[in-house]
């Protein structure tokens, strides 16, 4: 992949225990399909070193624009539960037009978990 772009993945594996993985991509293509991307990302974290194996067999599916660059912050530890329709990736849209740019974090995530946890946003310790 080539077109400069940063962008930080953290990978959610559990949203109540607030369990996340932040990983960096570099020379990132903002013009490729955001499925392109989930798949290098799923490929990426099934082999990469130093990926703990639970991190590892997550099933992840779903991505959501957690902070971008020169932005405010969310007081979410793992990512916000605002603005879904904005956020969330939708795999038919490029990077770009999805709202990604330098320096974006993305949450990786299995949507069924994302649904759960949003129903009763509650963390266990």
């Amino acid at each position: 992949m080539s077109g400069g772009a940063v962008v930080t993945v953290r990978l959610v594996r559990s949203f109540e225990h607030r369990n996340f993985k932040p990983l960096v991509y570099r020379d990132v293509s903002l013009e490729q399909s955001v499925a392109e991307f989930v798949a290098h990302v799923k490929n990426d974290v099934s082999c990469r070193s130093g990926v703990p194996p639970p991190f590892r067999r997550h099933d992840y599916d779903s991505m959501k624009i957690v902070h971008q660059a020169h932005g405010a912050k969310t007081s979410e530890l793992v990512m916000s539960l605002d603005e879904d329709e904005k956020l969330i990736l939708r795999s038919d849209c490029s990077l770009r037009a999805a709202g990604v740019q330098n320096e974006t974090e993305l949450a990786f995530f299995k949507m069924t978990d994302y649904q759960r946890y949003k129903l009763n946003p509650q963390a266990s310790w």
